[in-house]
């Protein structure tokens, strides 16, 4: 009896720690104002990204938002609602923070629409990924 409850409480105790040291890491979903919804996560490098949708006179306001805390570095990216281009663009990360952020209004459609943020840095290689799902 004694050694499952130890092995209970090692393993977590480990997941505590994998956790808390970012050695696993998931989307994190938080929500800001009524019907707002955003993601946030870690890019394949350095780079955090985040991902917002937010309710906007009948549409969906897309913001999508790549820190690097490095200036000057562009990025290529692409916004998606249920697989077609909504936006498609670069950006270059800017004073102070080493950052960008794009924004673009989509239409809402009726039921849950799924919503798909890539952002790719050709000198690095470097890509941040957010998905988010709207409505419904």
């Amino acid at each position: 009896m004694m050694r499952v409850f130890r092995r209970r409480r090692i393993a977590a105790l480990l997941c505590v720690v994998l956790v808390t040291t970012g050695l696993v890491s998931a989307p994190l979903t938080v929500s800001a104002k009524d019907g707002d919804i955003i993601r946030r996560g870690n890019c394949t490098m350095r780079s955090d990204w985040k991902l917002k949708l937010s309710p906007e006179d009948g549409r969906v306001e897309v913001e999508f938002e790549v820190d690097q805390n490095r200036n000057g570095q562009r990025w290529n990216i692409k916004l998606k609602r249920n697989g077609s281009v909504i936006w498609r663009g670069s950006r270059t990360t800017r004073p102070p923070s080493g950052s960008f952020e794009v924004r673009a209004l989509a239409r809402n459609g009726p039921g849950s629409e799924t919503f798909v943020a890539r952002a790719r840095n050709p000198r690095t290689g470097e890509v941040c990924r957010g998905q988010a799902r709207f409505g419904g």
